[in-house]
């Protein structure tokens, strides 16, 4: 059956934190369990929005963003190792009915010394990287060059890190502050780790008609080992735009949450805690670009597998 089928016909999971597991952290959408030297991650259906988890979940998106961090987690693990282990639900010693509200939207990951900085990369000027540069002509406090459009291409990709939080907004820091706050070592490192990763998955992306425009990755330490963790390139954490209608100047409708975004933006919702309730065509809407991504990622790769 396929995932955006599922989400047809199963309730949304909104949390899982009453798991007969110690809780380690639950965050804006994952659930995150303590198994000793390794954690299980779930993936729920909740979708946060300008750093606010939104009262109305997206059914089934839980399953769709472990799907497709799954397929990036594979297209890039010879650039970058990530934490995950391939264990199984199985050996968790959990009920049918434990497992079955698992399955297709948890992954059993190694721990990692987490580093706490949105590792965001930048391919195109869209969101708050353009209302930086209405204002300033910067991106991440650095200058780029005058005359650049809304959703224009960059001329090289910009790695552009933000301090995480899990609850409450998410601070843009330059790469200066991040030097400061990590030191200028580790700080070179994430960003040529990320242009790396966003750059093979730009090329990734481009052979199934998507523009990547921007996305953000996580990093933490295993054995002492930079490691790429938490999700990778799903439509939570990165804009996918159509090739087809993206021109420079505007913002084409996005295979993401933008839809999202753009709804509450004419709301006229203030961006603080509680958000309002979406309408249905919204949560709909949603789910079904969220499920494109998936299906034109896969379909393309298995064609490009079969050959002629």
């Amino acid at each position: 059956m396929r995932l955006d089928e599922w989400a047809k016909r199963e309730p949304p999971v909104t949390s899982v934190s009453d798991f007969p597991l110690p809780l380690f952290r639950a965050g804006k959408v994952r659930d995150v369990f303590d198994l000793g030297d390794r954690l299980l991650i779930v993936a729920t259906d909740r979708l946060s929005a300008f750093d606010v988890v939104l009262p109305t979940p997206i059914p089934g998106k839980g399953r769709l963003l472990t799907a497709i961090s799954d397929f990036w987690f594979d297209r890039t693990a010879e650039l970058m190792p990530n934490h995950r282990t391939g264990a199984s639900i199985e050996t968790l010693g959990l009920d049918p009915q434990q497992l079955a509200l698992l399955h297709g939207r948890s992954s059993i990951v190694r721990k990692a010394e987490r580093i706490g900085i949105e590792c965001v990369v930048r391919g195109h000027l869209a969101g708050s990287g353009w209302k930086e540069y209405q204002a300033m002509r910067t991106l991440a406090g650095e200058p780029l060059p005058v005359g650049l459009s809304r959703g224009a291409e960059l001329p090289e990709p910009r790695f552009t890190p933000a301090i995480k939080n899990d609850s409450g907004h998410d601070e843009n820091i330059s790469r200066t502050d991040l030097a400061e706050r990590v030191g200028a070592e580790l700080a070179s490192r994430l960003g040529r780790a990320s242009i790396g990763l966003f750059q093979r998955a730009r090329e990734v992306a481009a052979g199934s008609g998507f523009v990547l425009a921007d996305t953000k990755f996580e990093f933490g330490f295993i054995d002492g080992q930079l490691t790429l963790i938490d999700e990778a390139l799903t439509p939570d954490s990165s804009r996918y735009w159509d090739v087809v209608t993206w021109d420079s100047g505007s913002e084409p409708p996005g295979f993401d949450k933008q839809v999202v975004r753009d709804w509450l933006e004419s709301s006229g919702w203030d961006k603080e805690p509680p958000g309002p309730t979406l309408p249905r065509h919204i949560v709909e809407t949603t789910r079904q670009r969220y499920a494109e991504v998936l299906d034109r990622l896969t379909r393309f790769h298995e064609m490009t597998e079969e050959g002629p």
